[in-house]
């Protein structure tokens, strides 16, 4: 009987040391991350999804820009190819190429939409205007998710260096989650050139 009391005095004691030490606060912290990189990747699967419709919309435009259109499929089978699972944020290479790859497909769809103001048919078709506006309401919710995560980590990444629950994160190997970077800072630090046609093209 004595024996079965010490191990439940030790059980209890082990538990409250846990909790004390931040272990139950560690793992709530890392499901918070997962949970917040699930929006992100959620967001983005959106947007791929919407980008076949808005290929073929533009497609119907006799003379619209090829490469445009190549530009926007290729970044979307790129990104696609690469895994978006949980397991990217432990893994900082793959982390990076899967956002860059992201950042891609951003890119050429900013490219696409600018284009299009050339084309008046494009501008006044009532189906590509629904597409470019849910396009639009994406990288809105892409924005929002990808900022919920930043401060996640941020939370995540401050909290384990500290102690107590530095014992912890050392004991079973959590390791820092990988923050959310512009893909290319010197792009979008350059104020844009905006050109209303007054410059002659050389």
């Amino acid at each position: 009987m004595k024996r079965l009391i010490l191990l439940f005095a030790s059980l209890v004691l082990s538990c409250s040391l846990l909790s004390g030490c931040g272990y139950n606060e560690l793992q709530s912290m890392d499901e918070s991350v997962n949970a917040a990189w699930s929006e992100v990747i959620n967001q983005y699967q959106r947007r791929t999804d919407l980008i076949p419709n808005v290929v073929n919309s533009v497609k119907g435009e006799a003379d619209f820009e090829k490469s445009t259109l190549t530009q926007v499929i290729n970044a979307r089978a790129k990104a696609t190819s690469i895994q978006a699972t949980p397991e990217l944020l432990n893994n900082p290479e793959a982390f990076q190429k899967f956002t860059q790859a992201q950042g891609e497909i951003g890119n050429a769809l900013s490219r696409l939409l600018v284009t299009v103001e050339r084309y008046p048919t494009l501008q006044s078709n009532k189906a590509f205007q629904e597409l470019r506006v849910q396009l639009e309401g994406c990288e809105n919710r892409i924005a929002i998710a990808r900022n919920n995560y930043i401060k996640t980590v941020q939370t995540y990444n401050t909290w384990i260096r500290q102690f107590p629950q530095l014992i912890w994160v050392k004991i079973l190997g959590y390791k820092q989650k990988p923050q959310y970077k512009v893909a290319d800072e010197a792009a979008v630090t350059t104020p844009p050139v905006v050109d209303f046609g007054t410059s002659t093209q050389k």
